[in-house]
């Protein structure tokens, strides 16, 4: 469902007033996490990444970085579950990490909810039902992170954003918001399982997707 109208008014106002005021509230935060990370990771303070936004159009989104640039005796990066610090650890269990997003939000790159934007890579991956998770701007939460985040296969969680984009309403997100609440006081879903810093690269669809029903419910 594309997000137009009076409804679309009122969820960029809601977006804007909402990111405006946690800046302002999280600022000592901000600061707090911001200079650990330049305590205990050399380095650049935020990780900055281009990620396809509403109908692919790339943005540069924000983050605290959360893993060291630690690299083998050939000069090539570690795995991401190798650099994870201890200090990435806490930010990713606590999303503290997502905090720079919120100056995405107030930019117009993403919502507070919808589905999460991923990398670029993954664009031609998609298949065509897939690929409509791109009909409406991205958020910092969505649908298959209440219902499972990192923890959830792929095709599941790809079938959960198009179930949001084939639902959206002002409910459903204030509904999403709440349970990210929840979610994130719990740290449910943090990682794909052991070996893993988040979870598993996308590499194409492997299994039929959910149907509508299996979606609403999962």
């Amino acid at each position: 469902m594309r997000q137009r109208g009076w409804r679309a008014l009122v969820k960029r106002t809601v977006d804007i007033v909402g990111a405006g005021s946690a800046l302002v509230a999280c600022a000592p935060v901000i600061l707090v996490v911001g200079a650990a990370i330049k305590w205990a990771m050399p380095g650049p303070t935020l990780f900055r990444q281009k990620r396809p936004g509403r109908d692919g159009r790339s943005f540069e989104i924000f983050k605290f970085r959360t893993m060291s640039e630690e690299s083998d005796s050939d000069g090539r990066l570690l795995s991401d579950d190798q650099r994870l610090t201890q200090l990435g650890k806490f930010l990713r269990a606590t999303s503290l990490d997502e905090l720079p997003q919120l100056f995405n939000v107030l930019r117009g790159d993403i919502s507070f909810v919808g589905p999460r934007p991923l990398l670029t890579k993954y664009l031609p991956l998609y298949d065509t039902n897939q690929a409509r998770r791109h009909d409406v701007m991205p958020g910092i939460t969505g649908w298959a992170q209440i219902h499972g985040r990192n923890a959830i296969a792929w095709d599941e969680k790809l079938a959960l954003d198009v179930w949001y984009v084939d639902n959206w309403s002002l409910v459903l997100d204030m509904r999403i918001a709440v349970r990210t609440c929840s979610y994130v006081l719990k740290r449910e879903g943090i990682t794909r399982g052991a070996g893993f810093a988040t979870t598993e690269e996308f590499t194409g669809s492997k299994q039929k997707p959910a149907t509508d029903d299996e979606r609403a419910h999962a």
